[in-house]
Parts: C-alpha cells; structure tokens; sequence
C-alpha cells in the first residue's frame, strides 16, 4: 500500500505541471491585457506601460513562465492582482466554505443515492425502478443553474421558508473560527442558534449541488447491485436461508460498492470545481466566487492558484479511492 502510495503520488508531479502549463498558456493568449484591467479606463498608455513592467508582463511568455514555476516550487503562489494579498490567504480564506458546501451536497447525495439504488436494483423493471431511472436521467441531464433559480422562486420568494443567498444571515453572528466550517465551530462552541441558520442558508445551494452527483450514485449503486445479486454467492446464501435484507445490507452492498466509491471520489472533485455557478447564484463566499471575479478582473496568478488547487484535490481524491478499494476487495490490494 505504502509504496503504490509513493508510486501514484511520484505520477502526479507531472500531470500538474502540465496543468500548470495548460492554463498558464489559456490565461495569457486571451485577449484581455491584465495590466490594463488594473490601469483602469481613464489611464495612459504611459501608464499602462509602467504597471506591466511593475508585474512583468513586458517579459517573454518562457521567461514569466519559468518564473512563476519557480515562485511555486519555493510555495510562493505570488500576490493577486485584484486584492493585492497574497494568493494563498485569499484561497484559505474562502476554501472553508467551499469545502463545506461541497461535503454537504456530497453527503447528502451519497445518502440518499446509494438507498435509491439498492431500492431500483431490488425493484428491478418494477414501477419504483422505472420511476428512478426517469428522475436520475433528468437529474444528470438538468442544469443546475436553472434547478437553483427555481429553488429560490419556489422555497425563497413564495414559500420564503428557507433563505435566498449568502452562507449566514445579516443579524447572526459568525461564530468563532475554530476549523473555518461554520456548521462544524457552531456546534463546538455551543451556538445552536448560528448552527440552525447556517443549516438553512445551506439547504438550497447543497440541493442544487448534489443534484447530478445524487443521480450518479444511484446509477452506478443500481448497477453495482444488479450485477453482484446475479452471482453464485446470493443464490447459495438465499438457498441457505438467509433474510434478504442481511444478505443485500452485509454481502451484495459490499461487493457492489467499488465503482460507487470510485464516482464518489471523483465526484468530490467535481463538485469542487463545478460548485463556481451554485457559489455565483447563491452568493456564495467560496473559490467558486473567487474563480469567477480572479477571470473577470484577469488576475492570472489566482487563476492559476485556483486550477492546481483543484487538480490536487482531484489527485489526492484518486489515491484515496484506490487505496479505499484495497480495504475493501481485498483482490484489488494484491495488485496494487
């Protein structure tokens, strides 16, 4: 285990730079000169000058390049352009919520999806499986932006049961930052009152965030599931006399989960990325905000700052799930 550990990481280094260079070649051929975003309207072509020296942008491509791998290499991920703080304080500032936001959709979408598709593979060609399938293809094929918008017509502007953007309200406090999880400092500090209203500004963007992760779960548990019930195992055991429940919670679910789990795990770092348009239409205070105004204002450095942190995550997910599946098939951990 250990060594496929060292092996998988040894293999990341460059898959990341080379999204390092991939991006950092995407953010500087678009037509949107930096320095002039950081000029202003109103300046000079004098001025405009000045800042791209000040920054270096006057310097070759390879030469900024080499620069800031080196930058990187050494931890420094350079200052933003926009704010003018370091780029790691702006991105460990706003992970937090990000990574509560996005624990949350996965978690409710691991626990309502693996259920749904033990319920689908047991009913299966049944009235409940067909009803499942028909909901998990619209919830892969709906757009999320459009699922949010509707939440917040429904939930906030008609029914106003529930809160229509921002992570807590105006009127409560933010409770004392212990990990940067407002749910979780809530909790230890004793303040119910901050919990319950951090839990309702959370329930509609989670929604909307797990919405395609939840159909997936189901799909791939359902098949899992299917495929395991077909095997000698299930008949010999049902032959035996074993209640059907125990059989399908202890021996089908687990041989079943493998491709779950690995979805899981991907669908972790997808959340994380994609969590740009649920954080934009629910004010959202995460990377996904930050992504959209670092794109807006040209701010390479915490664009570049934003890609390789979610492909770390995406990395360090893979190497997780495949070490996961050696605890629990042990056939995979012979090979790794």
């Amino acid at each position: 285990m250990l060594k496929f550990a060292i092996r998988r990481v040894l293999l990341v280094v460059p898959v990341l730079f080379g999204l390092l260079v991939l991006t950092f070649v995407l953010v500087r051929i678009v037509p949107n000169d930096p320095s002039a975003s950081l000029a202003g309207q109103n300046a000079t072509p004098q001025q405009v000058a000045e800042i791209r020296a000040k920054y270096g942008f006057d310097r070759p491509l390879i030469v900024q390049f080499a620069i800031y791998v080196r930058q990187v290499a050494q931890g420094d991920f350079g200052a933003s352009i926009h704010s003018g703080r370091p780029v790691w304080i702006d991105i460990t500032q706003r992970l937090p919520a990000t990574l509560e936001l996005t624990f949350a959709a996965l978690l409710l979408g691991a626990g309502v999806g693996i259920p749904l598709g033990v319920i689908a593979a047991v009913r299966h060609n049944g009235v409940v499986d067909h009803v499942l399938r028909f909901i998990t293809v619209g919830g892969v094929a709906m757009a999320s932006f459009w699922f949010a918008i509707m939440l917040q017509l429904l939930f906030s502007m008609e029914l106003d049961v529930l809160p229509l953007h921002g992570r807590i309200g105006t009127a409560t406090d933010v409770p004392r930052a212990l990990t940067g999880f407002f749910l979780v400092d809530s909790l230890v500090t004793g303040r119910f009152d901050i919990f319950a209203d951090v839990a309702r500004h959370m329930v509609l963007p989670a929604v909307t965030l797990s919405l395609g992760s939840l159909a997936t779960i189901t799909r791939f548990t359902r098949s899992g599931v299917l495929e395991a019930l077909q095997k000698d195992y299930v008949t010999y055991e049902t032959a035996a006399g074993y209640p059907r429940w125990i059989l399908i919670s202890v021996y089908v679910l687990r041989n079943s989960l493998v491709a779950t789990i690995t979805q899981i795990g991907l669908l972790f770092g997808a959340l994380l990325a994609g969590a740009v348009v649920v954080e934009a239409i629910f004010d959202w205070p995460g990377i996904g905000s930050y992504a959209v105004s670092s794109i807006l204002t040209a701010d390479y450095k915490a664009i570049l700052a934003v890609t390789l942190l979610v492909g770390v995550v995406y990395a360090g997910v893979n190497i997780v799930v495949d070490l996961i599946h050696g605890l629990i098939d042990p056939r995979v951990a012979e090979q790794l």
